[in-house]
C-alpha cells in the first residue's frame, strides 16, 4: 500500500480522507471512506522478463532509435539465456537450433554490402565524436547527411572515412559548433584538402545552405585553451559585437577574428598574452593575427 504525501490529493467524495494505492491490485481509494478512484493502475516499474542481452536490465523501454546506428536501433536479438517462454531451459536438440539461429540472425543482420557501409561509417563517426568532444544532435546530423549521399550514390569510389568526416563537418557548421575543418582531419588522421574535397561535393549535390559561422561561438574555446579571464572574453564579445554592426568581420576568418579580438582584450585589460600564445590557442598564424588586429584597431579608434 502506497498512501499519497500530496495535500491537493484528497478523496472526491468525502473530502478528508487521502488516496491510498493498492500495488497488488491496482486500485486507488480514499483511506477514510473507501471509495475507489480507479481500478487500473499503469504499471511504473520494470519488466518481470528481460528480452535484452544484458540479462538483468529490465527496464520497460529499449535503446532509443538512432540514425546513427546501421540499423537504426531496430535489430532483433535472440535471447542468450537458452530458456522458453515459461523460463524453463531448452532440451539439448532444441538448444543446438537456437544457436544455429543465432548465428545466421547475426549473420544476415549485415549481409547486405549497404549495412556493411554503414557499419564502417558509424564506427568511424563514434570513434570522431570522442576525439572532438561534439554532441549527439551534432551526430544524428551527421549521421543523417551521410546517409543522404548514400542514396545518391556520392560514396561510390570515395573514401567512406573521407566522407563521414565532411559530413560531421558540415554538420558542426549547420549546428553552429566551433570546429575546424583543421580539428577533423587532425582526429580523423586525413588530409584537409580530401575533407574539403568532399565537404564541397556534399554541399553540391545535397544543396545544403550553410549558415555562416558566427566568431563569438569560437571566443570560449580560444580563451579555456589560452587561459583568458572572464573579464578578456566578454570585453572580446564586445569587440565582435560593434565589429559586426560596423559589417568589418564579412569574409574574414571567424577564428582569426576571434583570437584578434582577444588579443585586442588581453592588450585593453593588461592581461599579460603573447600574439603566439593566442595564436596557438586559435590554430591560426601570428600574421592573421596582426592583420586582423590593425583591422580592428582602425575600424574601432582602439
Amino acid at each position: 500500500m502506497v498512501k499519497s504525501t500530496n495535500p491537493k490529493d484528497k478523496c472526491p467524495r468525502c473530502g478528508k480522507g487521502t488516496l491510498v494505492t493498492d500495488a497488488n491490485t491496482g486500485e486507488n481509494f480514499c483511506g477514510k471512506c473507501g471509495f475507489v478512484i480507479t481500478d487500473k493502475v499503469e504499471e511504473s516499474g520494470p519488466e518481470w522478463r528481460s528480452f535484452s542481452n544484458e540479462g538483468e536490465n529490465k527496464s520497460r523501454a529499449g535503446v532509443p532509435t538512432s540514425l546513427a546506428m546501421h540499423d537504426m536501433g531496430l535489430a532483433t536479438v535472440i535471447n542468450p539465456q537458452n530458456r522458453d517462454a515459461t523460463g524453463k531451459p531448452l532440451t539439448a536438440a532444441m538448444k543446438s537450433t537456437i544457436e544455429r539461429l543465432r548465428t545466421w540472425d547475426s549473420r544476415s543482420q549485415v549481409h547486405e554490402p549497404v549495412d556493411r557501409n554503414f557499419r564502417q561509417a558509424f564506427s568511424e563517426l563514434d570513434r570522431l565524436k570522442d576525439k572532438l568532444a561534439v554532441g549527439d544532435s551534432v551526430i544524428e546530423k551527421a549521421a543523417y547527411i551521410y546517409r543522404k549521399a548514400l542514396e545518391k550514390g556520392l560514396v561510390r569510389g570515395r573514401s567512406i572515412s573521407a566522407l563521414i568526416a565532411s559530413a560531421l563537418y558540415a554538420a558542426c557548421r549547420d549546428t553552429e559548433t566551433p570546429r575546424t575543418l583543421k580539428d577533423i582531419g587532425q582526429a580523423s588522421n586525413i588530409k584537409r584538402k580530401d575533407i574539403a574535397r568532399c565537404y564541397r561535393l556534399l554541399l553540391r549535390e545535397l544543396n545544403l545552405k550553410m549558415p555562416v559561422v558566427d566568431p563569438v561561438k569560437c571566443i570560449s574555446r580560444i580563451a579555456s585553451k589560452a587561459g583568458l579571464s572572464e573579464k578578456t572574453k566578454r570585453k572580446a564579445t564586445k569587440i565582435l559585437q560593434t565589429a559586426e554592426e560596423q559589417k568589418i568581420s564579412a569574409g574574414k576568418d571567424p577564428m582569426g577574428l576571434a583570437a584578434a579580438a582577444l588579443y585586442v582584450a588581453c592588450v585593453t585589460n593588461g592581461e599579460n598574452k603573447t600574439q603566439r600564445d593566442v595564436a596557438e590557442a586559435a590554430g591560426v598564424t601570428e600574421v592573421t593575427i596582426r592583420n586582423r588586429y590593425k583591422g580592428l584597431k582602425v575600424a574601432l579608434n582602439l
